[in-house]
Parts: C-alpha cells; sequence; structure tokens
C-alpha cells in the first residue's frame, strides 16, 4: 500500500469559470484511489479470474473486442467510489461509453473526468492469463493529472502525478535510455487491427535495429517502457482509457511520447496515428521517424 507521505494530494486547476475545481482546497488523495482501485478488482475482478463462464463473455465488434461481467461490474464499482471521492466529477469508462458514446464528450468538458478502462487486456484474462490490468486517469481540461494502474493478478501498482514522478509499488519509476547500438524492443498494435495506412507506417519497424512484436494489454505495455523494460510502443488508436494512464506514467519516469506529425498526443482526440511512447525523447523520435518510412 502507497502512504501519503510519498504522493500527498493531487490539486486541480481551476475551472473555466474561476472557480477552483472540487476536492481543490483539501486535495485529494492519491492513495485512496489506490484504495478505490485495489478494493473493484479485489471484489469484481480476481473472484471471476479463471473463473469466467461461457455466458460471462460477450463479442462487442467482433471476436478481438470481447467485454465480461467483470469488465461491467469493476466499471460500475469504480464509478461509484470515484466520484465518491471527488464530488461534480465524471467517468468516461470503456463499457459506459460503448453503451452511450456521447459519454466520451466529458473529455472536453470542464468537469474533472475520471478516464477508466475496468479490464485492459480482456483477451488474457479470458484466458485465464495474468496480464491484464484496470488502468485509472484523472485529466482536466484536457490535461492528465494522476494514473494508476493496477495489475491486480501480478499485485502490482504504478502511480504517476503530474510533475511529482512515478513510482511502482512505492519505488521510484526511471524508464532510463537503451543501450546505444542495442536492438530497439518494440510493441505495436496487431496488424489485423489497422487501417491500410496504419499497417503501412507499422510495417517501417520491421526494419534492421527493431524487434517489433504485436502488443498486450496497452497498460502493461506501458509500465514496461516506465521501468525500462521495453523501449518503446507504437499503437493506431486513441482510446483515452487505454492511454491515458500509460502515457502519464511513461512521461512521469523520463519517458517521450508524440504523434506522426510530432505533436503531443491528446486525450481528447484528433491525433495523428500512429503515435509513440519511449523510454527517452531520442528513441521517441527513431521510432516515429520509422513510422513515417513505412507511411
Amino acid at each position: 500500500m502507497i502512504d501519503d507521505s510519498v504522493y500527498g494530494t493531487v490539486p486541480l486547476p481551476e475551472t473555466a469559470d474561476g472557480r477552483t475545481g472540487p476536492g481543490t482546497s483539501a486535495g485529494l488523495r492519491v492513495s485512496a484511489v489506490e484504495e478505490a482501485v485495489r478494493a473493484a478488482a479485489a471484489a469484481e475482478i480476481m473472484p471471476r479470474f479463471q473463473q469466467l463462464a461461457a455466458h460471462e463473455i460477450v463479442e462487442k465488434s467482433g471476436p478481438h473486442d470481447l467485454v465480461t461481467v467483470a469488465d461491467r461490474r469493476a466499471e460500475d464499482h469504480l464509478t461509484a467510489s470515484l466520484t465518491a471521492l471527488l464530488p461534480g466529477s465524471v467517468v468516461v469508462g470503456e463499457e459506459a461509453v460503448h453503451a452511450d458514446p456521447s459519454v466520451y464528450d466529458a473529455l472536453r468538458a470542464d468537469a474533472p473526468v475520471w478516464i477508466v478502462d475496468p479490464v485492459d487486456g480482456t483477451r488474457q484474462f479470458v484466458r485465464g492469463e495474468p496480464g491484464f490490468c484496470t488502468l485509472v486517469a484523472l485529466a482536466q481540461g484536457g490535461e492528465v493529472l494522476a494514473s494508476w494502474t493496477y495489475a491486480a493478478a501480478l499485485d502490482v501498482m504504478a502511480i504517476a502525478v503530474r510533475g511529482r514522478g512515478a513510482w511502482l509499488d512505492g519505488v521510484p519509476l526511471r524508464s532510463g535510455s537503451p543501450v546505444p547500438g542495442a536492438v530497439l524492443s518494440v510493441a505495436m498494435s496487431h496488424p489485423d487491427y489497422t487501417t491500410d495506412a496504419q499497417k503501412r507506417a507499422l510495417l517501417g519497424l520491421r526494419t534492421e535495429g527493431i524487434d517489433a512484436r504485436p502488443c498486450g494489454s496497452a497498460g502493461l505495455e506501458y509500465l514496461d517502457v516506465a521501468r525500462g523494460a521495453l523501449d518503446a510502443v507504437a499503437f493506431n488508436w486513441e482510446l483515452a482509457w487505454d492511454h491515458a494512464a500509460g502515457l502519464l506514467l511513461v512521461t512521469e519516469a523520463g519517458g517521450a511520447q508524440g504523434t506522426l506529425t510530432g505533436d503531443p498526443f491528446r486525450i481528447t482526440g484528433g491525433n495523428a496515428l500512429p503515435f509513440t511512447a519511449a523510454r527517452d525523447a531520442a528513441t521517441a523520435r527513431r521510432v516515429r521517424e520509422r513510422l513515417l518510412t513505412g507511411a
């Protein structure tokens, strides 16, 4: 458990009408959010890990896009607990947006927003593999303020607070830099789930000096970049719940990120894709150059 002496609180910026955001005066305890994430996983996810019945698994857009009863109930649990922690806040969750796409518009509004992916890596969860996690990020005005990445089956918790740093189980995270001249390890979007143009861009990574492979859970891939176990990621989709938490984690660990045009990734959308996040700025530039070569 991370104590408040490590993180303290997360202040929120003023709203557009000049008022102080909810929870700012007293601050939002980072550890309280950690407790809420752990509680949701303990109540709704882990009891169903390797215990799912066939009727508890549903295809959304296709066989690669699954949702389970654990996803839905964990998101409901988090929606209740997170909004209670920060009155006036709203939740943009993967399953809520699937049911009502207009929920996504809250990312462009003024209120603080919890961005939630209850089970990132649902395919792995369904297969009974531990490579899944719960992702929560707090944002306001298009800026991610803090994030929580919890791999419940591995009991691993990573937290990032804008301007303060990133931690893994209480230990500071530093992404470091790849060894000069070493082959870069890169996790990328699976080519089967890309447009023709994106596929061509990603094929730019199939070159000497880069070992590219299809990604698993995006949240865990970002964690590996933040702790220096993976050199970079390259993704072709921009859904905020998959990327908000991980991008803050990487940048607060010392890494860098950028879209195909070199601009910072925006959680509100409209990014030039694919985009990359990497252990350092030089690696991010190298990956982007290869993506542009493929494009």
